[in-house]
């Protein structure tokens, strides 16, 4: 069983070409209620509704929404099942196991029928290649246990640290969330200032991106790229892919225009903690000092 397997290690190993099949997999069952989420809750800033939470055992949505009642949906990466409970009492799980995004798709809204939940949602995954319906989707069918598992430790403990580096913030500053689009957990700051119309932005992109911000979060793993911690300014100011930041593996991917720092940099690191708020650290500072916010105002200096 996942959970009686590499507890000595707080960080565990996550090597994507081990399980890049479960990723796949997951991503779109995340999406798939990620959708649910957004179809049942009101819009909130910079889509803030959208994203899911970590919990104690997995991810969820919190509570839904739905007419006189609420849901909530949410992951259980331990007993590796997801679960469905309504605020009448209700509830229904659906096993998490080696399937296909279709029958995965049929089983999750047949047991929202049966609780009398009726919600459509669009059926296109989306931020990901060459999408296939979720009803059609018979590629996607893989399911590790084990690394379901580590995925979740992963998240939790950079939503730990997460966490503590928000605190330092007394501006507007995001939850520490995860977004089913990217597949990624985040926390972003905000200087307080609108930022420039960005020219060909679609609807999401203007909501998302209205005010300027320094963003910092966790792939898992995407593409081609091994689980690393990111950083970015948007808009970017002049001069941030020149900015020295620590630690010494950090480095600025001209590609994505983002600092990145390796998460087995950070897990096999003699303090963990240390050296990825030092990433955190030391990128927000880059951003906010070439950016000129008014960092007097926004950070807690006890």
């Amino acid at each position: 069983m996942a959970a009686s397997t590499h507890l000595h290690e707080a960080w565990p190993a996550l090597p994507l070409a081990e399980w890049q099949d479960t990723r796949s997999t997951l991503h779109l069952w995340t999406q798939m209620v990620g959708k649910i989420r957004l179809a049942c809750v009101p819009l909130v800033n910079h889509w803030w509704n959208v994203p899911l939470y970590v919990t104690a055992r997995g991810l969820t949505t919190t509570a839904m929404p739905y007419e006189a009642r609420s849901f909530q949906i949410d992951f259980d990466f331990i007993d590796h099942q997801l679960l469905i409970q309504c605020s009448d009492g209700a509830r229904r799980t659906l096993k998490l196991e080696p399937r296909s995004v279709a029958d995965f798709y049929q089983e999750l809204l047949h047991q929202l029928a049966e609780l009398g939940l009726y919600v459509k949602i669009w059926k296109v995954p989306v931020e990901i290649d060459d999408p296939i319906p979720f009803d059609q989707d018979h590629e996607h069918a893989s399911y590790d246990p084990e690394y379901a598992h580590r995925f979740w430790r992963a998240l939790s403990q950079a939503g730990r640290v997460l966490e503590v580096f928000r605190g330092r913030f007394l501006g507007k500053c995001s939850p520490v969330h995860f977004f089913w689009g990217s597949f990624d957990l985040a926390v972003t700051r905000f200087s307080g200032r609108r930022a420039p119309a960005r020219d060909g932005a679609d609807r999401i992109t203007r909501e998302a991106y209205s005010h300027e911000v320094i963003s910092h979060g966790f792939w898992p793993g995407v593409g081609d790229q091994d689980a690393a911690f990111y950083a970015y300014a948007a808009p970017s100011p002049q001069g941030l892919a020149g900015f020295h930041v620590h630690p010494k593996e950090a480095y600025f991917n001209d590609a994505l225009g983002e600092f990145l720092l390796p998460y087995e940099a950070v897990r096999t690191a003699a303090n963990p903690d240390h050296k990825l708020l030092s990433f955190l650290q030391s990128t927000y500072e880059a951003g906010a000092m070439l950016a000129r916010w008014d960092r007097t105002a926004l950070e807690r200096l006890e």
